[in-house]
């Protein structure tokens, strides 16, 4: 019978390199305060989103797909998201990407507070001028939730990593995002997500507001401390 190779502590080391990529974590108290702007970020970022589902005039790309996908199995919109996720994540293995804690907490926190805000909303806006505000507050909330989590330095969210992942591979990051996104979008439509006005004002939008509030947001990055020759 063959002998299995033994596992040494150098690949025991390997191999937990390989699963536990993960991104520093700062000492406790400066983790405390990027904890709480991450987990204030995520909160409105799932708000955001839910003024955009209850405006019914078109949802970003990734939750054209969500939207679609719980359409077709009856699986509220926010469970999507974090199943969507954290299936991302499995991705990020042989991507290599590091997760952090703000990474993990984006995959959950956001499909938490869009499902909790869509069980006390009304399921859609009846007058169209209301419906307009609620997308346009929602656009500029999400990106407000996005300066204040990706400005607490904790790591990024799935569907980032992946396409991040996918451009450190020798392809254009715009290229890469555009593609991904391209997909969702058609592929959630399809599957009777709502695409409309509110698409296209994300998608024209999204970028500068969120360059704009994270300016503004954003805190000193983590950066890795030397540790002392054992």
């Amino acid at each position: 019978m063959p002998r299995l190779p033994r596992c040494t502590g150098e690949t025991k080391g390997a191999t937990l390199d390989y699963f536990l990529l993960m991104l520093p974590i700062p000492p406790l108290p400066e983790l405390w305060p990027r904890l709480a702007r991450l987990l204030f970020g995520l909160v409105l970022f799932g708000a955001g989103l839910a003024l955009m589902v209850i405006a019914d005039l078109g949802l970003a790309p990734w939750d054209v797909f969500h939207q679609g996908v719980s359409a077709l199995t009856g699986i509220p919109i926010g469970t999507i998201v974090i199943i969507t996720g954290l299936l991302l994540l499995v991705t990020w293995i042989p991507l290599r990407e590091r997760v952090g804690i703000g990474t993990i907490a984006n995959a959950i926190v956001i499909g938490l507070v869009l499902d909790l805000l869509l069980l006390v909303l009304p399921e859609r806006l009846d007058l169209l001028v209301a419906r307009w505000a609620a997308m346009l507050v929602g656009v500029v909330v999400v990106a407000i939730g996005s300066g204040f989590y990706i400005g607490a330095g904790l790591g990024p969210g799935p569907r980032d990593g992946l396409m991040t992942g996918i451009a450190k591979r020798g392809h254009s990051l715009q290229a890469v995002r555009v593609g991904i996104e391209l997909g969702a979008l058609i592929v959630g439509w399809l599957l009777g997500g709502t695409v409309g006005i509110g698409t296209v004002v994300f998608a024209l939008t999204i970028g500068p507001l969120v360059q704009f509030f994270l300016y503004r947001l954003q805190v000193v990055p983590i950066v890795l401390r030397a540790r002392p020759d054992s």
